[in-house]
């Protein structure tokens, strides 16, 4: 009966997934649907948690949050900031350089 409670138990616990998000859904939601200055703020709120506050198994950022926070940041004109997230992204994922090397040389005068 105690082996019984205890797999029932076992099975209803949640499984951490390998990344955590925060709220990204429905701030990258938001933001496509507005696309105003608020919306942007939020979405890059969500970033920051999700970089600052990586709860998954793998206790690292989900690939593409810094290159996707990296081009918001750019359309926001905030160079310097979307070049450190496109060099982040390409850090911890390096076959993200290919692409990511192409858009910092589109960017750079």
């Amino acid at each position: 009966m105690i082996l019984a409670c205890a797999l029932a138990l076992g099975a209803c616990s949640a499984e951490k997934g390998l990344y955590s998000w925060a709220d990204y859904q429905n701030a990258s939601y938001q933001y496509l649907r507005d696309n105003d200055e608020k919306a942007s703020e939020e979405l890059i709120r969500n970033y920051e948690k999700i970089i600052k506050k990586q709860k998954g198994k793998r206790k690292v950022v989900p690939p593409g949050v810094y290159a996707d926070y990296g081009f918001v940041l750019l359309q926001l004109n905030r160079m310097p900031e979307a070049k450190v997230m496109f060099q982040n992204e390409m850090a911890l994922y390096p076959e993200s350089k290919i692409f990511l090397d192409r858009v910092l040389k589109m960017i750079e005068p």
